[in-house]
């Protein structure tokens, strides 16, 4: 079975919405804001790329990412693996010819299905509402989590606020870098 791997910029308040600068979100741009760039508290990221052996994105955040992202020297990583988006609307026509094979996906259960084939990792980039509904159907293994020192209040979260059970997650990396970002990976106890 593959590893379900969720990646995250997250403020201390569990909002991932609007990293980067996306311009319909209040607080956008939040990991840039006042936030010295400090490098090895990237490091992780050039590790996904190195690892992970395929992407899953939701609908929004594909959209997001593929008409940037191909073209971007930091993830070519990215773009030679298999991209896999869960969508109900999208078709093959809404796809971008230049980031190489991508597959759409039409249900949680396919993303089970996905999961239960032979590959290493599959990483999970931006997808708020695709991370909340995997997480609820106990489908992610792991949490890579940059934590920004910075409290957003609203804003799209990556934990589902779902009533269920407790899970328990068991910290297996941290460290915490001279601008107050704090890595922390999760392994979770399924």
């Amino acid at each position: 079975m593959r590893t379900l791997i969720s990646s995250a910029f997250i403020s201390l308040d569990g909002v991932v919405e609007g990293p980067g600068g996306e311009p319909e979100y209040r607080n956008s741009g939040w990991t840039f804001k006042d936030i010295e760039f400090v490098p090895e508290a990237y490091e992780l990221k050039g590790t996904e790329q190195d690892e992970a052996t395929a992407m899953l994105l939701g609908r929004v955040s594909y959209q997001a990412f593929s008409p940037v992202w191909p073209d971007m020297e930091e993830f070519t990583g990215y773009k030679a693996m298999p991209k896999y988006v869960v969508s109900t609307t999208l078709t093959d026509a809404d796809l971008v010819t230049n980031w190489g094979e991508t597959t759409i996906l039409r249900s949680l259960d396919d993303v089970a299905a996905l999961k239960n084939t032979d590959g290493g990792p599959i990483i999970i980039h931006g997808s708020a509402s695709l991370n909340q509904h995997l997480a609820d159907a106990n489908l992610i293994d792991r949490y890579h989590l940059l934590v920004f020192p910075v409290l957003l209040g609203a804003g799209k979260r990556l934990f589902p606020a779902t009533d269920k059970d407790a899970q328990k997650l068991r910290l297996v990396d941290s460290a915490t870098y001279s601008n107050g970002i704090q890595k922390n990976v999760f392994d979770v106890i399924h």
